[in-house]
């Protein structure tokens, strides 16, 4: 039964997060963002290849697909915090890697402030909080992204330690930190190069 449970989970969170909002909300706007800059379909990327609107809209997006993931998955599986978990980890899989695109996507930052937005408020404030920091001093998305990740990692470990979430939780975390990590390899090169587009940097 539990088995099951994680199965459907981590299917049901991957299948969604795989929904590719960028794409979509490019068409409208007449452009792929898969052929501009980074070539990712998250919010950043839309924004460079078709304006704000369209940047927001797929970002807002993106995010609302993390927290209905989570808010099924509590629905159908909260007497099993792993697969909850699972569920919002797949989510953010499939926004990176999705079966609709190849296995092509975004970075996972929004869907994830989505997911931690369903999972803890408390661990979203933190990963925002952090994230805003870094993104407002460095002027650059990816040192945002991050830094949001990474902070939210340690928000599940705090607050599992003093009971506020459960434990399965603290594994999304790393899972999320991870995942987004390995998505911005290119950009952490360019970070450690010296070459990063900041925010409002012309071509």
């Amino acid at each position: 039964m539990v088995l099951t449970s994680l199965v459907t989970a981590v299917a049901l969170g991957y299948l969604l997060g795989s929904i590719p909002s960028g794409v979509l909300i490019g068409r409208i706007y007449g452009v792929d963002p898969r052929h501009v800059g980074s070539g990712r379909t998250g919010g950043t990327n839309v924004y460079r290849a078709a304006g704000p609107k369209a940047g927001l809209l797929t970002a807002s997006a993106d995010a609302v697909k993390g927290l209905v993931v989570v808010l099924l998955a509590r629905a159908l599986y909260a007497h099993v915090p792993f697969a909850v978990a699972l569920a919002g980890l797949a989510a953010v899989v499939g926004h990176n890697w999705s079966v609709f695109l190849k296995f092509r996507g975004g970075a996972g930052t929004m869907t994830n402030l989505g997911v931690l937005l369903g999972l803890s408020p408390t661990a979203l404030v933190a990963a925002a909080l952090f994230g805003f920091v870094a993104l407002y001093t460095s002027r650059m998305a990816s040192v945002g992204s991050l830094t949001a990740a990474w902070a939210a990692f340690a928000a599940f470990v705090v607050l599992g330690l003093v009971g506020r979430a459960p434990m399965p939780f603290a594994f999304y975390g790393v899972g999320q930190a991870l995942i987004i990590t390995w998505a911005l390899r290119p950009n952490i090169r360019r970070i450690l190069a010296g070459t990063e587009r900041r925010i409002g940097q012309r071509e």
